[in-house]
């Protein structure tokens, strides 16, 4: 393997081992939570606050051994379709996330799973507070260690310099690094290859097999798609959509 690659693939492994070794808990809290919800009949609601924590999220729609209840949020003003300098600074202008919120109906007693690397930017936090003043709970897939590298009053941060992390009901820790970027070029002075999605998809992923863990347990039959490519799919789906369509927004 190619040296530069092998060094990626490292770094990938270490931070997906490191969730799997020191968040289990934390991890199994969420499944606790989500699949009570879905036990209940409920929709889980998913948001990536950012451009490409948007696309993290959007791994849970829509997708093969993904749950068809996950409703996720989509909106084109983070999309880097419509413009990725722009989602930029949508991610930084306060005030957004509440008409986000209140478009897709999310209010009280429901749970959001808030999908932001880096922790710190205005509609992030504004969704936190948002979800709070309508009880709405969150649980966050974020890094601790990244809003420690963002100093106070950077354009970046939300006007309070609150952290993701620390305001939020669950916080599953990625450890992604400051400037996300991990692989070293020689001869070149910054970092390459950005790995917060793929550690972020990981999460994600094992969350969602917790959830059907314990829905299995419990004697609930999992709500979970079937690739359409697979024999046999489209008619295991076609239930799933009778149930969620006109539910879940975006199928």
């Amino acid at each position: 393997m190619h040296t530069l690659a092998a060094q990626y693939l490292e770094k990938l492994t270490a931070l997906c081992q490191r969730v799997a070794e020191t968040q289990g808990e934390k991890v199994d809290r969420a499944c606790e939570i989500i699949a009570e919800e879905i036990g209940k009949g409920k929709l889980v609601y998913a948001w990536g606050t950012g451009g490409h924590d948007n696309r993290s999220a959007e791994e849970l729609l829509w997708r093969a051994g993904g749950l068809a209840c996950v409703a996720v949020i989509l909106d084109p003003g983070l999309s880097l379709m419509h413009g990725a300098t722009k989602a930029t600074k949508i991610e930084r202008l306060p005030g957004y996330a509440k008409g986000v919120l209140d478009y897709y109906q999310i209010g009280k007693d429901d749970t959001l799973l808030l999908v932001n690397s880096y922790g710190v930017n205005a509609l992030t936090i504004d969704a936190v507070h948002a979800c709070r003043e309508r009880g709405t709970r969150v649980i966050a897939v974020t890094s601790f260690e990244f809003p420690r590298s963002v100093p106070p009053g950077h354009p970046a941060r939300h006007p309070s310099n609150e952290n993701l992390h620390e305001i939020v009901d669950l916080a599953i820790d990625t450890a992604i690094p400051p400037g996300d970027a991990v692989v070293d070029v020689p001869g070149f002075p910054y970092k390459v290859a950005g790995i917060s999605t793929l550690v972020n998809v990981f999460v994600l992923n094992v969350i969602v097999c917790g959830v059907v863990e314990k829905l299995v347990q419990a004697g609930v039959d999992p709500p979970v798609w079937v690739s359409a490519n697979a024999p046999g799919g489209d008619a295991w789906n076609k239930r799933l959509l009778e149930r969620y369509v006109g539910r879940v927004r975006h199928l």
